[in-house]
């Protein structure tokens, strides 16, 4: 028995095609002006590029684009005198869903180049329309002078064509927004979308609202000459120009239209990356307040001057999202879908490029402007160190760029670091994590000439951690760790198991180790160190319990060491007192060690207090 197949091609009936443009075409129904505005952008351009090709004589003609807001009519209107339609362009490219006649003009008149500068590719932007239209209206007249066209359409796709009446070339849409969507009849409205999506858009575009009662009255008290309307967008965007032309004035000022931030920013990087990647923008480093103001920064997307969305993790890598600027990427589609870039091979060039760019900008900083770089150094500090963490090929490009600051307010490098220390101990660089807390800690290395670092803030610990694995060569050492060599004499230290045994009483824990060294600081009678690892497991453990993880264990034992210093004259006195009175000073110089080490619990506060007066009761 022999098969038979039909072929055939889809149909859709346009009464139930509307009702699902109406709801799902674009996610954000805002998008429905900068698709219609875009089309007159494409008219526009279109006909620029044939009069360069000389198949059309412009006379000099300035192009532009109107948006007018009749809010008694309920209209919003979108006029261009770009290119234009005859009647068999609009039943070809209007009448029939999704036949975009962008791709087919760049077909014809521009071949391979893909960087023509026109928007539209998937012939739906135009439908956009009745996403807040119940009826749209569209008058059009070609640049070849064939007769003006009116159409005529409703949300049941039915439409009507009849003659127009058009005096030059270029298309008219007329959108009689609905009952339900009166919103878009308010003139703050309008403008928010025309900021957000049409503000770079490369032809002129004059927004009216015409009925504005409140303009009338302000119209009649000044009683001078009005004012010519100005474009509300500007055509040639800074990120179109070259580096060089650009004044630090104007990357300011172009930071604050954007972003409406009255702080400066810190610096920024202008990409203008040729063939085959084929983009532009600029990324500026916002200057935080403060480390608990959000950092979330804000990269906006654009696709030949056309806004399409902020922050892409996957063009802007989320490590680097802190960030403000903007880039426009002519490769991309205008209604760029998610899973696209996601594998998009030109999207991952464009993340890798920016991330190069940023590195090759710090290093560039660090290299010929360090005054200029430690100045900022504390404000880009956390942004840096979180973009090492989360990606080595970054780290690598910038490690030797990574500044200290050190406890005297001066900032080195790594390098710089261990130079300026490789006589006094190994690739050791001591820190601090509280200045305050840690000050006698502090003094004593000082006092040996060993700069101590600053890594003061949560995140440090981890960043520590993760160079360390990168470079095993480096260790880095919190100053309360372990009491370094270079703070010990050649003095031989001899034990003492009657005070090691005391002090372990006094502390109220067994398990702290007790040993015994002579320091060259004579007046600090007894030294608390934790161990490293001990440590920072501890904060570990702590960082997971606050993000309700749970890692199997309540808690994990901290390694203490109490340094008793052979050399101090006190810990002399301390073996002749009697019982009683060793007992107590030995309890309270613990509690003084513990005090200079961190900051006492409510508890140990109050004995602290209580063995304070009962020491003084000795004297």
């Amino acid at each position: 028995m022999e098969n038979t197949f039909k072929k055939g091609g889809i149909s859709v009936q346009t009464e139930h095609i509307f009702p699902v443009i109406k709801k799902w075409l674009y996610s954000e129904k805002d998008i429905f002006l900068r698709e219609i505005v875009s089309n007159a952008s494409d008219a526009v351009t279109k006909l620029k590029r044939l009069a360069s090709l000389g198949q059309y004589d412009d006379g000099g003609e300035t192009y532009r684009i109107d948006v007018i807001l009749d809010k008694a009519a309920k209209t919003l209107t979108v006029s261009d005198n770009g290119i234009g339609m005859t009647a068999e362009e609009l039943d070809r490219y209007i009448c029939q869903i999704a036949l975009s006649g962008a791709l087919e003009f760049v077909e014809k008149y521009e071949g391979e180049n893909k960087n023509n500068g026109i928007i539209g590719h998937f012939g739906l932007g135009f439908y956009s329309s009745f996403m807040v239209s119940d009826t749209v209206e569209l008058i059009t007249k070609s640049y070849t002078d064939a007769p003006a066209v009116h159409w005529t359409c409703n949300t049941d796709g039915n439409y009507e064509t009849a003659e127009g009446e058009r005096e030059s070339h270029g298309t008219t849409v007329i959108m009689h927004i609905s009952d339900e969507e009166n919103a878009y009849l308010e003139k703050y409205k309008i403008e928010e979308i025309l900021d957000k999506y049409c503000a770079f858009m490369p032809v002129e575009i004059y927004f009216t609202a015409e009925g504005d009662e409140e303009e009338k009255k302000e119209d009649t008290k000044d009683e001078k000459e009005p004012e010519p309307p100005k474009p509300i967008n500007d055509t040639t965007p800074l990120w179109l120009k070259n580096p060089s032309d650009c004044t630090p004035e104007e990357y300011k000022e172009f930071y604050r239209k954007v972003f409406h931030d009255w702080r400066e920013p810190l610096f920024w990087i202008h990409v203008n990356a040729d063939y085959p990647l084929n983009f532009r923008g600029i990324l500026y480093f916002p200057k935080i307040t403060n480390e608990y103001e959000s950092i979330e920064g804000q990269v906006k997307l654009y696709y030949n001057q056309v806004f399409v969305a902020d922050n892409i993790k996957e063009v802007i890598p989320e490590y680097l999202l802190m960030l403000k600027g903007v880039l426009d990427c002519p490769e991309l589609p205008l209604n760029v879908s998610r899973s696209y870039l996601q594998n998009n091979t030109y999207v991952a060039k464009v993340s890798a490029h920016i991330v190069k760019k940023v590195a090759d900008k710090l290093n560039s900083l660090c290299n010929t402007a360090r005054e200029e770089y430690e100045k900022v150094w504390n404000d880009i500090r956390t942004f840096v160190e979180y973009a090492c963490m989360r990606d080595r090929k970054f780290y690598d490009r910038v490690k030797d760029s990574l500044l200290i600051e050190l406890t005297d307010g001066k900032f080195v490098t790594t390098a710089d670091y261990l130079e300026a220390a490789k006589e006094k101990h190994e690739n050791i660089v001591y820190y601090t994590s509280d200045k305050a807390a840690q000050a006698q800690y502090i003094s004593m290395f000082e006092a040996q000439n060993i700069a101590v670092a600053v890594f003061e803030k949560q995140l440090h610990t981890q960043f520590l951690s993760m160079i360390e694995s990168y470079n095993s060569d480096v260790k880095y050492v919190r100053i309360d760790a372990d009491v370094a060599g270079a703070l010990k004499s050649d003095e031989t230290a001899v034990e003492d198991k009657a005070l090691s045994e005391l002090f372990v009483k006094v502390s109220g824990n067994e398990k702290l180790k007790v040993s015994f060294s002579a320091l060259k600081d004579e007046s600090v009678p007894v030294l608390l160190t934790i161990s490293e690892e001990s440590r920072r497991m501890e904060e570990m453990m702590k960082m997971y319990a606050m993000s309700g993880m749970n890692m199997g264990m309540s808690s994990f034992p901290t390694e203490a060491t109490l340094t008793v210093n052979t050399a101090s004259p006190l810990i002399a006195k301390l073996g002749t007192l009697d019982d009683e009175k060793q007992e107590k000073t030995a309890a309270y110089l613990y509690e003084l060690a513990l005090l200079s080490q961190r900051k006492l619990t409510a508890e140990e506060l109050q004995k602290f207090l209580a063995d304070s007066y009962s020491v003084l009761d000795l004297i």
